[in-house]
């Protein structure tokens, strides 16, 4: 269960009130009728159609419980732009030894490395945040130390 608030931008957070509505409202009715349509089978005991049904109810009801603890805790993340020093929802491009990057920085479950959204709770996020531009940062990586300097905060 999620205790603490998550991050989400307008657009994450909106998915996932979607999602939630989904399981609620149409799969929660699918799965019903597959019980009831598995019950008609006959024995219970034997019947693996009956057992899907309540195992994929079961995940169906967990995944609802945790969505409306999400949705209830969330925290919205504004544009990120706060007299340019990097918070969460800030995007950022900085220059290392490998290259240019352009990284904006999100809640951890709108996280996505390789389309450039990261996380404020993974290391490089950790690092980024309250910086602004011209600051260098370092960040322990599995391959060792490596640097960014911040060229913009976007």
């Amino acid at each position: 269960m999620i205790n603490k608030g998550q991050y989400f931008s307008p657009e994450g957070l909106e998915k996932m009130k979607k999602e939630l509505e989904e399981r609620k409202y149409v799969l929660r009715k699918e799965i019903a009728a597959k019980i009831l349509e598995a019950k008609d089978l006959g024995d219970l005991a034997e019947n693996a159609e009956f057992t899907e049904a309540k195992e994929m109810q079961a995940f169906n009801e967990g995944r609802i419980e945790e969505l409306e603890s999400i949705v209830k805790n969330a925290m919205l993340i504004s544009s990120g732009k706060q007299n340019g020093i990097i918070s969460v929802g800030s995007s950022v491009k900085v220059k290392s030894s490998v290259g240019e990057y352009t990284f904006t920085i999100v809640g951890a479950s709108e996280s996505n490395p390789t389309q450039g959204f990261i996380s404020n709770e993974s290391p490089l996020g950790k690092a980024f945040l309250g910086q602004k531009k011209g600051t260098e940062v370092e960040v322990q990586t599995p391959k060792g130390v490596a640097k960014y300097k911040i060229l913009e905060v976007l």
